[in-house]
């Protein structure tokens, strides 16, 4: 386990290192920067003139080398549109995205996991059919359409639950059901197709034929084996709800880093908008790397592989 870990420890810190150079070198592609900054009335003097404070009439290596070590150690810059260092933006901003996440992917758990094992339990069944059209309406259903329907029926017509803010815990119940909603589809869609897959196994018969109750044979043997694709499936569902959840910000009027990002691109706050996308890109790369261990843990025989 020791040596896997070391090996995905590698693989996850040289994929970190081209996340990073690919971050800073896709503002510097888009444009020049210092033009940009300057406007459409400025100077060849101005915009020579923050070319230099910005440090953007260096060697491109060199300016990634700073700004990779200043990164490492929390400082991304200053915005320059609010009158704050960029990490006090994103801190303040990030714990409302992280929390939006972590409850929309709860819910696409609870609901997909189950509602797959149902279905491989019980194929072409009416429950089957029930956990596909879960899974076709969660696809077919836009987040900002069903996000404004739950506002209405629970928010303006029930009077329910708060519809904007991100005030108390009662503020994320909407916002996480849709985030988390979107995703369920491909959680149950691969649950039911590894737990039939599974289910199917030599190993499972001969588990039945030594006497094992049906329910250790599913928890301990069929899902534990099934839940391996799904885990790797979760975290990058985590990852695109921390990218995607500037929709569900948008329209919850929540102040997320989702909502960060779209107003700092609008704003061209590039240091911002490039804090940001490291950011996210990171908890892609780290996320992989977890999930390669849980899967590890769950099938041995990955560790050798």
């Amino acid at each position: 386990m020791l040596k896997y870990t070391a090996h995905k420890l590698l693989i996850a810190t040289l994929v970190a290192l081209t996340v990073s150079l690919v971050a800073f070198a896709l503002l510097r592609v888009s444009g020049d920067l210092a033009t940009a900054m300057a406007g459409e009335s400025a100077t060849g003097e101005d915009i020579q003139r923050i070319r230099t404070q910005l440090g953007l009439d260096r060697p491109l290596l060199t300016q990634y080398w700073e700004w990779a070590a200043s990164a490492a150690s929390g400082d991304f810059g200053k915005s320059f549109y609010y009158p704050e260092k960029v990490w006090t933006l994103i801190e303040q901003r990030l714990p409302i995205t992280l929390t939006l996440a972590c409850w929309g992917l709860v819910i696409s758990l609870v609901i997909g996991v189950p509602l797959g094992v149902l279905a491989a339990l019980r194929p072409n069944t009416f429950i089957d059919r029930v956990a596909m059209t879960v899974a076709v309406f969660g696809q077919a259903l836009p987040t900002f359409w069903l996000g404004l329907l739950l506002i209405i029926l629970f928010g303006l017509i029930l009077r329910w639950l708060p519809i904007s803010g991100a005030d108390s815990w009662q503020h994320f119940i909407l916002p996480s059901f849709v985030l988390g909603y979107y995703s369920t589809p491909a959680v149950m869609r691969l649950t039911r197709s590894g737990m039939l897959e599974v289910l199917a196994s030599d190993y499972i018969r001969t588990a039945y034929a030594k006497g094992l109750t049906h329910r250790t044979v599913l928890f301990k043997h069929a899902l534990r084996n099934a839940a391996i694709p799904v885990v790797a499936l979760a975290s990058v569902q985590f990852g695109h709800m921390l990218s995607g959840s500037v929709v569900i910000e948008t329209v919850f009027a929540m102040q997320g880093v989702g909502q960060l990002a779209w107003q700092s691109i609008s704003r061209q706050d590039f240091p911002v908008v490039q804090a940001v996308l490291l950011l996210v890109s990171m908890f892609y790369v780290w996320l992989t790397f977890a999930s390669d261990l849980i899967n590890a843990w769950l099938d041995p025989r990955i560790r050798g592989s």
